[in-house]
């Protein structure tokens, strides 16, 4: 699994490399000081797991997620055991108190999921397909989720409402911009104000003016304009 170190100081990098270096199934690829030195080397090296501190100079760790369109696997380190509560809340893999105990990486380290790391071909990288996952925050509260369990985007106005279980969070985000990000194998623009996740779909209807209605696993309904209807119905048929 290739890995990032991301800390603002060197001796906690050195150390923690130190300590990894007994674990053949991580490989660290880089290291970085700060957020925006992290957010660059993620989109050069496209990591699959992420060693972050949280309180670093400009950006926290919080905010370096909220720049990435596809979030690795996170296993945060920080000294700040008060960190730990919002750590679990965004699903992250596991949270490191420093100085970092050999046994307690350990532990870590077994948490890791077992999955090939071949890369994608370059040019499907910009896409994001149901198996990645996204960072979500609104206000104090903030989520690791796959898009596999998004099944719906809403434009509301200068944000997004994002549909996943019961949640309903809103986003700082154009709906063109994100549709620019998404497969279009996974995921449909139903209209102006809504993109729809299409392995949720559960029934499909005639609506008005030549437009379709789409019901939703769980009971949300999307009409998809006329303009889109025959795409739609293109995409869904055999």
């Amino acid at each position: 699994m290739r890995a990032l170190i991301i800390d603002d100081e060197r001796l906690a990098r050195k150390e923690l490399s130190n300590l990894l270096a007994e674990y053949n199934n991580v490989e660290i690829v880089g290291e970085a000081a700060n957020a925006d030195e992290a957010q660059e080397l993620i989109q050069k090296e496209n990591p699959d797991l992420l060693f972050l501190d949280i309180q670093m100079p400009g950006k926290t760790g919080f905010e370096l997620l909220e720049m990435l369109d596809n979030v690795p696997k996170v296993i945060f380190t920080t000294a700040y055991d008060e960190f730990a509560l919002k750590a679990f809340e965004v699903n992250a893999l596991d949270y490191l108190l420093k100085p970092i105990q050999p046994e307690r990486l350990k532990e870590s380290i077994s948490k890791l999921p077992e999955e090939s790391t071949a890369k994608k071909p370059q040019d499907e990288e910009k896409k994001l397909a149901l198996e990645d996952q996204v960072f979500v925050k609104d206000g104090d509260k903030c989520w690791f989720v796959s898009l596999s369990n998004i099944r719906l985007f809403e434009s509301d106005g200068n944000y997004i409402k994002v549909y996943f279980d019961n949640n309903r969070p809103m986003i700082h985000k154009s709906l063109n911009a994100l549709d620019e990000k998404l497969d279009t194998r996974s995921f449909f623009r139903a209209s102006r104000k809504h993109i729809v996740n299409l392995s949720w779909v559960e029934t499909i209807e005639p609506w008005f003016n030549g437009g379709l209605m789409v019901k939703l696993r769980g009971g949300d309904k999307v009409e998809v304009s006329r303009r889109q209807a025959a795409k739609f119905k293109e995409m869904m048929s055999l």
